[in-house]
C-alpha cells in the first residue's frame, strides 16, 4: 500500500481540518520513530497517517473508534501490521500492544495534541518557537491541554524504551519539519 493511496482514502473519510492535521503530525512522528528504531519508515508513516481514519464517524461512539477504521483498512488491502496497530491504538479496548509499531503508535500519537497546544500559546503560534523543555513543563500541568492522556504517553519508557524527554524531542522535531502543512 502506497502513501498516495493511503492519503486518498484519508481524504475520502476525513473532512475536518483539525483531524487531517493530526493525521499528518502522526505520520511525521511515526516516520521519525521508525528512523530512530531502524524500522520501515513507509509502513510506520502510513500507520500514523491512517490511525484515526474513522474518528469523525466514531466521535460520539468512542468504543467503536479504531475497530471500524481497522476494518476499513483491512478491506482496502492495507498491511496486517498497519491494520492491527490501528485496531490496538484505542486504549479503551484494553488490547495490549505487542509489536514495536503498535507500542509506538499507542503511546506516541497522543503527544501531538500537547505539542500543538504548546505552539498555540507561543506569541507567534509557531512550532519553531516550542522547546522540548516547555512541552515537558506543560506535560506536568494537567489543566493544560487537559484532553491529552498523559498516562498513556508516560508509558513510552516501558513500552518503547524512550524517556519522556527523548519522545518529546523526536516528536517536536518531526512536527517542526512539517510545520507549514500543520499551519504552525
Amino acid at each position: 500500500m502506497s502513501r498516495d493511496i493511503a492519503w486518498q482514502l484519508v481524504q475520502e473519510k476525513v473532512h475536518k481540518d483539525f483531524t487531517l492535521k493530526h493525521l499528518l503530525a502522526s505520520e511525521a512522528i511515526m516516520r521519525a520513530l521508525a528512523r530512530h528504531f531502524n524500522q520501515d519508515e513507509e509502513l510506520w508513516g502510513i500507520a500514523g497517517l491512517v490511525h484515526d481514519i474513522d474518528w469523525e464517524q466514531t466521535e460520539t461512539t468512542p468504543e467503536q473508534h479504531s475497530l471500524i477504521g481497522a476494518e476499513w483498512l483491512k478491506q482496502a488491502g492495507f498491511a496486517p501490521d498497519i491494520v492491527e496497530a490501528v485496531r490496538v491504538h484505542n486504549h479503551m479496548h484494553g488490547i495490549e500492544p505487542k509489536t514495536l509499531l503498535e507500542k509506538a503508535l499507542w503511546c506516541a500519537e497522543e503527544l501531538t495534541g500537547l505539542i500543538v497546544a504548546c505552539a498555540f500559546v507561543q506569541p507567534d503560534k509557531k512550532l519553531a518557537s516550542v522547546k522540548t523543555s516547555s512541552v515537558k513543563k506543560k506535560f506536568k500541568d494537567k489543566s493544560f491541554a487537559a484532553g491529552v492522556n498523559r498516562e498513556i504517553i508516560s508509558k513510552c519508557e516501558e513500552m518503547i524504551g524512550l524517556t519522556l524527554d527523548q519522545l518529546i524531542e523526536i516528536e517536536l522535531k518531526a512536527m517542526q519539519a512539517i510545520a507549514p502543512s500543520l499551519g504552525l
